[in-house]
């Protein structure tokens, strides 16, 4: 592990609110030429985001243009930033060596196509049968998480700030009914990370394909299923043509939580207004990202139940299997890395308490309110 020290995100959850506050102070305060004096002085940056996302994706993509829009603003457009999309300067899993070399200085993605690296990475992003995007968001701001994530991304010369989450996923398309834990054996279906290794346990075969390469394999028969969001980008991407089978829940994602990297030499030569500014609008792009997929699914849902999708859910020997499987993974691999031990523990006990918690309030509401027609 590396000396250096990892980025503390509550304290910059908690400053924040003052750099949006000392911005509009410092931009009514202008000299006589109209331009804040504290952004005057600061230089220009010419900042490349990569993304593993495609342009089409306007929610999941989108928020990359958002951040750049947000900072060249509060900057008088000094600091700029110009996203780009999976393929156009990188692939969509080369993002992390992409910012790491300094190919560019900011990506986006999600840590969990880079456990190949080291495969407590995952816990960045989210684990099966991990934190719900409520969950994950209190681990990594305020429960110690993203302390120890930052602590293993130093190792790669990157610091990860939240970039916000798609909520509890789908379980994704399959071209034929499950009926039951059987029907998994020899099926090939695209789904990466942890949950991959886990339905790879399950007897699936599995398949790791970026977003804009599995509408064809689908098509083809390459695959027999794929896991991708949720219903408003599924949609998009039009997996309800080749597969008719949309099954729930995406367990493997309960709460995944996307990341921005950050190249930690190209930040560290930013001013420090510059630094705070893109600090605080992460935070603002990852509120904003969980509240438009929140907005858009629903409505999203219904259309492709109205188009005549079939909506099922995953078997209880699938889940009970899956479960079982996900915390067998966890404890082999933290037996054999005493640094995913250390996440992984941290992790767990944080997931035990936060669970006893949301089991009490949340769940027992969500049982009486949410199937309600009335």
């Amino acid at each position: 592990m590396t000396d250096r020290k990892p980025v503390d995100r509550r304290s910059f959850v908690k400053r924040s609110a003052g750099v949006a506050v000392g911005a509009v102070a410092v931009g009514a305060c202008g000299g006589a030429g109209g331009e804040a004096p504290a952004v005057q002085t600061n230089p220009r940056v010419r900042w490349r985001l990569v993304s593993s996302f495609p342009r089409a994706l306007d929610t999941l993509y989108g928020i990359n243009d958002y951040v750049a829009s947000r900072v060249e603003a509060m900057t008088d457009g000094r600091f700029s930033i110009r996203a780009y999309p999976a393929g156009e300067i990188v692939p969509a899993f080369q993002v992390l060596d992409a910012v790491q070399q300094g190919t560019a200085q900011l990506g986006h993605s999600a840590s969990y196509y880079f456990t190949g690296k080291n495969p407590a990475l995952a816990f960045d992003a989210g684990v099966p049968f991990g934190l719900s995007a409520r969950q994950q968001n209190a681990w990594l701001y305020e429960g110690g998480g993203g302390e120890l994530m930052n602590e293993l991304f130093a190792d790669f010369n990157v610091m990860a700030f939240p970039a916000g989450s798609t909520g509890t996923q789908m379980g994704g398309w399959f071209r034929n009914e499950l009926n039951s834990l059987a029907d998994m054996g020899g099926l090939k279906m695209r789904i990466p990370g942890l949950g991959g290794e886990v339905m790879s346990r399950l007897g699936v075969n599995v398949q790791v394909l970026a977003g804009g390469e599995i509408y064809q394999a689908l098509e083809r028969g390459a695959i027999d299923a794929t896991e991708w969001v949720g219903p408003y980008d599924d949609e998009k991407l039009g997996f309800q043509n080749v597969a008719n089978n949309y099954y729930y829940p995406g367990w493997w994602e309960p709460g995944p939580t996307l990341s921005f990297y950050v190249n930690r030499d190209a930040f560290a030569e930013l001013p420090s207004t510059y630094q705070e500014i893109l600090r605080g609008v992460t935070i603002e792009a990852g509120e904003i990202m969980t509240a438009r997929y929140d907005n858009v699914n629903p409505p999203a849902l219904d259309r492709l139940i109205a188009g005549g999708v079939q909506l099922r859910p995953f078997s209880q020997d699938i889940m009970e299997a899956a479960y079982t499987a996900s915390f067998e993974l966890y404890e082999e691999q933290a037996a054999a890395d005493p640094t995913y031990r250390r996440i992984y523990d941290a992790w767990n006990a944080y997931r035990k308490v936060s669970d006893r918690w949301f089991a009490t309030a949340e769940w027992q509401y969500a049982r009486f309110a949410f199937g309600r027609t009335d």
